[in-house]
């Protein structure tokens, strides 16, 4: 008998993501990436400078388990800026290792074995994996392109006694389609009278170009009562990297969701809360002008799309584009996403791994969190197809 001993996975489909192989095929082939969701460029040197500050004066040791009080205080403050309500500091805010962390905590806080919970296809492929280790059951409602709106009579039809969670996204990776306001009320009608928590991913509340802003569910007094928001610096300030997120929840729901942080990663690094506490409280104007800074790379890169066969989707909001390639090829989008990368030399993402069943369809997503420059070099290459 053999002394190895090889254990019964607790996610047994699961492998590496689609975004590690594609980025590993791009290094590959010397491709360009825009597949994975990170910028090419730099974040603000003065959040540099604050780091490099609070490193020198010692800031090393262990942050308190929900985060160091100015940062937590510096969300506050945003949140009441931006949505009309102050979360209380201390008791409904907590610093993550990243956004993910928090939607796993989260997750993992509030499922039971046998409980239900709700998601949005496609979907962020973080979310069924945490709902699998909670024991839950993953419910998933199809977003139809090109709109990739709720049906909400369809989602009420999902509903049961066992329905634990509502996870939704907006904006929406990989659709780049937001939330409007009405469709945080349309969710509150539909769970009112049932005891359904909400987990709002607004990891890209910052980069929004709805007419009408973004819509958050902590701007509903009703449902902000029973949900946890998450968002991400790593988006807001290009340093995705540091891996610094939050969550902001009712004190009772905070409470618990912070019994799992505390031994899932217990707190994050000191200097760059305190980095991100300085810039958010001195240059605000960072995260109030990312939209802009977002829209002008968006139109730079679709105008610099308009000469090829890509049909581009509308984008609301991310730094994400969806196009649909069906006037170049027949193969499906996972095999024509490695032929762009093996061939053409631009990485994708294809729009099936973010769905439990894939429906026929032609869209890639690519990101255009990139140097000027490096649009302009991948769509070179791909009006060319």
């Amino acid at each position: 008998m053999s002394a190895a001993l090889i254990p019964e996975s607790k996610l047994p489909s699961l492998g590496t993501t689609i975004f590690t192989q594609m980025s590993a095929l791009a290094q590959q082939h010397q491709a360009i990436n825009l597949s994975q969701g990170f910028p090419d460029f730099d974040g603000p040197d003065y959040l540099k400078q604050r780091l490099a500050h609070h490193v020198s004066q010692g800031a090393n040791q262990y942050a308190p388990m929900t985060g160091v009080a100015p940062l937590r205080q510096a969300i506050a403050e945003k949140t009441a800026a931006l949505y009309g309500w102050q979360p209380d500091a201390d008791h409904e805010v907590t610093v993550t290792a990243g956004a993910t962390e928090a939607l796993f905590a989260a997750i993992s806080a509030l499922v039971r074995p046998g409980d239900e919970v709700i998601c949005f296809d496609p979907s962020y492929d973080s979310y069924a994996p945490a709902v699998t280790l909670a024991g839950g059951v993953l419910k998933r409602l199809a977003l139809q392109p090109p709109t990739f709106k709720v049906d909400w009579m369809q989602f009420a039809q999902l509903l049961s006694d066992r329905t634990r969670m509502v996870i939704l996204n907006t904006p929406h990776n990989p659709s780049a389609t937001v939330w409007q306001r009405d469709d945080f009320q349309q969710l509150w009608q539909a769970i009112a009278t049932r005891e359904i928590y909400v987990l709002s991913d607004e990891v890209y509340e910052h980069i929004c170009f709805a007419r009408e802003g973004h819509a958050s569910v902590l701007a509903h007094p009703q449902l902000r009562q029973r949900a946890i928001a998450v968002s991400s610096f790593g988006k807001t300030f290009h340093m995705t990297g540091w891996k610094v997120g939050y969550c902001v929840a009712p004190a009772a729901l905070s409470a618990e969701v912070r019994k799992v942080h505390q031994y899932l990663t217990f707190s994050v690094n000191t200097p760059a809360q305190l980095a991100i506490a300085d810039m958010l409280q001195q240059q605000p104007q960072h995260w109030r002008s990312l939209s802009d800074f977002y829209r002008d790379r968006r139109d730079h890169f679709i105008n610099a799309l308009a000469a090829s066969r890509f049909d581009v989707l509308p984008c609301e909001g991310t730094y994400f584009l969806l196009a649909d390639y069906r006037a170049i090829s027949y193969q499906d989008d996972v095999s024509f996403c490695r032929w762009l990368t093996e061939h053409v030399g631009v990485a994708a993402i294809p729009l099936s791994v973010f769905c439990a069943e894939s429906f026929p369809h032609t869209l890639i997503r690519l990101c255009f969190a990139k140097q000027e420059m490096t649009l302009d070099i991948a769509a070179e290459r791909l009006c060319q197809l």
